[in-house]
């Protein structure tokens, strides 16, 4: 097996959470391991498609056991942007004060994977 397809395995736990997480506080999820093309012409990820009412949000999942920066924030940002997505969600373990203050600014949802639990 090799390290690309161990990865989504070591995600998975935190993807669920999130799935469930986005289920009660009324989103659909529309897709998982999404790959949409950019007005750039350059391919996309996302971890899931989530939607309320009639927004669509990309969403990234980070199960790092670090500290999750201010550039990850702003690739996630270009990345949503470049689909036409709206704002997106970043879920992870934790954020730096740089990553939250951006977040803040550019409306980027950022959801601890404690912030999940707590709603289980």
């Amino acid at each position: 097996m090799s390290l690309g397809e161990e990865q989504p395995k070591s995600r998975s736990v935190l993807t669920q959470l999130a799935i469930v997480y986005f289920k009660k506080k009324g989103y659909k999820v529309n897709c998982e391991n999404a790959t949409l093309e950019g007005y750039s012409g350059m391919p996309r990820h996302f971890d899931l498609i989530v939607q309320k009412n009639h927004s669509e949000q990309g969403v990234w999942i980070r199960d790092w056991n670090r500290t999750i920066g201010v550039n990850i924030i702003i690739n996630l940002d270009t990345t949503s942007e470049d689909v036409g997505l709206a704002t997106p969600i970043m879920v992870g373990e934790k954020f730096s004060d740089h990553a939250k203050s951006y977040a803040n600014r550019r409306k980027i949802e950022l959801l601890t994977k404690q912030k999940i639990e707590t709603l289980r």
